[in-house]
């Protein structure tokens, strides 16, 4: 079995908008060097300062260098039949692979990570960089953070993981490599063959410990598998596949479940590799307020924190339609309630006749929004899901062991459920299921159940 031991210099952190600056490669049996190939590359982009102090490599070095594209071939014939090995190799082979795609050469070589057969295989080390792994296991490590260096060295780290893989640690990562060759370098495998196969939100967290990605699944190991299941070379993916350190997860009963959980862990913990959900915010909403006469005003205005409003839409328009069907059943006030600035009737000369037509369209409001439990499977056999909307805004969720008992009132089944936060996206995701499932809704009416406990499955 030959090895094609590689490492390069690049202009980025990903292959789709980057150059590589220098390639080293080395051909090795396992025991010992068979062939060395090292050079510059000319990028035909700046080199940013940050990474000319960290490798040396400056504009002037590469300005004479071949393109990429010139020593295409030579590459191309080198990683030919060798098994494509590297310190973090996903970085490397995506940028590779890359540039050899555009050159016309095309590679679908079997990759290993040094990184991670040395955890496997030289395990409780303090760190697995290749600086601190030369430094431990007393390997000579040149030129550092140049190709030619850094690969010489990770060729030595590699005869040493051959001469100590009692284990068959080598031929396990090359049976398996379709699948965990694209898994982080610094994620433990173990990690995800421990993921239940079951509903639930899933947490990708960066070696400082700091959440950068929240996630939900009907099948947690199965999507999470998913996220590693090929090497795109654009930004996103290649920071996202550098930073992924550990996982934990959270089952959950439901899709459902999972999909609120979800959402209120985006918002709390705002993750860095999140895009979705951040602009789903209801932007505007329904307040109420006196005004210096005494009388009650109602308004669409935008969201802001320091108060709560009666009822919250997605757009202004959504929140003057709804105004004005108020204006027209309770006989309120244009002026009064922000629609137009004159007004002339005389719905408005006593302040305690017209705010008590205002509470009755506010109550008229309320009565409107449902307050219902949601009631699906548990986790256990023994046990049912239940989530809780009042009076139109989603409360929380969690599990009831005696679901007649725990439900007997509001208050009780409260006291059962875990407080979350509110927001339209899960208003909506509830209401839609509520919808297509009612046999699975029970409601109240003020404190006490209105329909039968009994009969939801």
């Amino acid at each position: 079995m030959l090895y094609a031991v590689v490492d390069i210099e690049t202009t980025g952190s990903f292959a789709a908008a980057n150059g590589i600056t220098e390639i080293a490669i080395v051909i090795h049996d396992g025991e010992k060097v068979l062939n060395f190939y090292e050079s510059l590359v000319n990028p035909h982009v700046p080199i940013p300062y940050f990474i000319e102090r960290l490798t040396g490599i400056d504009n002037n070095m590469v300005a004479n260098a071949p393109s990429f594209e010139e020593i295409a071939g030579q590459v191309y014939e080198l990683l030919q039949d060798k098994i494509f090995v590297a310190h973090n190799v996903n970085f490397d082979y995506s940028f590779v692979k890359y540039h050899l795609d555009a050159a016309g050469y095309e590679i679908d070589e079997k990759k290993l990570c040094t990184v991670r057969l040395a955890r496997k295989v030289i395990p409780g080390l303090n760190g697995y960089s290749l600086g601190k792994l030369t430094q431990q296991l007393g390997i000579h490590h040149g030129a550092r953070h140049r190709a030619g260096g850094d690969a010489l060295a990770t060729a030595d780290l590699l005869a040493m993981i051959v001469a100590r893989d009692t284990n068959g640690a080598i031929a396990a990562a090359l049976k398996g490599n379709t699948a965990e060759s694209y898994i982080p370098p610094h994620l433990p495998v173990e990690q995800i063959a421990q993921l239940p196969g079951t509903p639930g939100v899933y947490y990708f967290y960066n070696a400082e410990g700091k959440v950068i990605y929240v996630g939900k699944a009907i099948n947690l190991r199965k999507r999470v598998k998913s996220h590693f299941s090929n090497n795109k070379v654009n930004r996103q993916k290649q920071d996202f596949l550098r930073e992924t350190a550990r996982i934990s997860y959270k089952q959950c009963a439901t899709e459902l479940m999972a999909h609120i959980l979800e959402s209120t862990e985006i918002r709390r913990l705002w993750p860095i590799h999140n895009r979705s959900q951040r602009g789903y915010l209801p932007q505007f909403g329904l307040f109420s307020y006196e005004d210096r006469n005494g009388f009650m005003r109602l308004a669409i205005e935008k969201n802001r924190q320091a108060a709560k409003p009666l009822y919250t839409f997605n757009t202004a328009v959504e929140g003057q339609m709804r105004l004005r069907e108020l204006i027209s059943e309770f006989n309120l006030c244009n002026r009064l309630c922000n629609i137009s600035p004159d007004c002339e009737c005389s719905m408005h000369a006593d302040a305690d006749e017209y705010n008590a037509r205002v509470e009755e369209a506010m109550e008229w409001m309320r009565k409107l929004l449902p307050t219902f439990a949601y009631i699906d499977k548990g986790i256990e056999e023994n046990e049912h899901s239940c989530i809780l909307i009042m009076e139109g805004n989603f409360v929380g969720m969690g599990y009831l062991s005696d679901k007649k008992q725990q439900m007997e009132t509001l208050e009780i089944l409260k006291s059962h459920l875990e407080p979350l936060q509110d927001n339209d996206f899960i208003r909506n995701l509830v209401y839609k299921h509520a919808t297509a499932n009612p046999d699975k809704c029970v409601e109240f009416a003020g404190a006490h159940v209105l329909s039968a406990v009994e009969s939801v499955k």
